[in-house]
């Protein structure tokens, strides 16, 4: 059966598609109840709303959809075969505005709300834990969202609104980020434990200029801190393995397939000594980051000043 057409105005086809979100959207709810109580008068004192507003309100939506949507008597009112159909989507529609607004009203509880924390894989196995364990001795109830990922990946995430808080390396400076620094990892050369220097327990970085280095892959901020400290030693590393994860690369070195600059493990590895460079200094600055002018909800506000209360004591001893 074709259905009823108003005679009013629609919107023109040129501008239907960009608006028409935004004439429906306000008069949804309204519908709504007008088609479930099938009475203008009722409606109106449910929504506390004027019968005239309501009334005028129906036409236009009609008007703009270009289909009668009630067959009216007096003030009752009761469905088009159209009206029938447009009620099933818009009662679909508005249900999961709902369960939206639900969802955004749970992340945001005080007591029980969502942190969406970004971290190094490096510091997966011990430090996050260990934060989330103390945080949540006084925060028992709130959830996390947690993601492993390297630096620049992370910032990425954290501009598109995916990340509210990043423990990275290094600290980022950047106009649209505010950092804070946290603590400080030394790096150690760790060598294969038959290897000519694994007598040793002290080196200067310039005495590996002849090694075959194994590293994190371009864009991972360890790696830009490894070429940084071998140019400050005057060499530039000669790569063999390039992988995405700094216990891959301690069994590449135990392999025998190289050295690599990495930061201290969770657990003593076999196979692989782990020397102190004593120059350049090699460190790496932690610190946490988040988008500059982004509101908190309350649980993430608690947590970042949670984090700023561990600084210099944020890495497992």
């Amino acid at each position: 059966m074709a259905h009823e057409r108003s005679s009013g105005p629609r919107l023109s086809p040129s501008s239907y598609e960009e608006d028409i979100r935004a004439v429906l959207a306000p008069r949804l709810a309204y519908f709504e109840v007008v088609a479930r109580h099938e009475h203008v008068t009722r409606a109106a004192h449910e929504l506390g709303v004027p019968q005239s507003t309501l009334s005028r309100a129906m036409v236009r939506l009609e008007a703009d959809l270009g289909v009668a949507l009630f067959a009216r008597r007096g003030r009752t009112v009761s469905l088009t075969p159209a009206g029938r159909t447009f009620l099933g989507s818009a009662e679909r529609a508005l249900a999961e505005v709902e369960k939206a607004a639900d969802s955004v009203r749970a992340d945001a509880d005080p007591t029980a709300g969502r942190v969406s924390f970004g971290f190094l894989h490096t510091m997966g196995s011990e430090t996050v834990p260990a934060l989330i364990r103390a945080f949540r001795a006084d925060h028992p109830r709130v959830r996390f969202q947690l993601v492993q990922n390297y630096g620049e990946a992370m910032i990425e995430r954290l501009r598109a609104g995916g990340l509210d808080l990043c423990l990275t390396s290094p600290v980022p400076d950047a106009p649209d980020l505010v950092t804070r620094r946290l603590d400080e990892q030394r790096l150690r050369l760790v060598v294969p434990d038959d290897h000519r220097l694994a007598a040793r327990r002290r080196i200067r970085l310039a005495e590996a200029a002849d090694e075959t280095f194994v590293t994190l892959e371009p864009g991972y901020g360890l790696r830009r801190i490894t070429d940084d400290l071998c140019a400050e030693a005057g060499f530039t590393p000669r790569v063999a393995f390039e992988g995405e994860e700094a216990e891959t690369l301690r069994g590449l070195v135990a392999a025998g397939l190289g050295v690599a600059l990495l930061p201290p493990p969770a657990v003593a590895r076999p196979g692989v000594v782990e020397l102190t460079v004593t120059a350049p200094r090699a460190a790496r600055e932690i610190g946490v980051a988040w988008l500059d002018g982004h509101p908190d909800t309350p649980p993430v506000a608690a947590f970042k000043r949670f984090l700023l209360s561990r600084r210099g004591n944020l890495l497992p001893d």
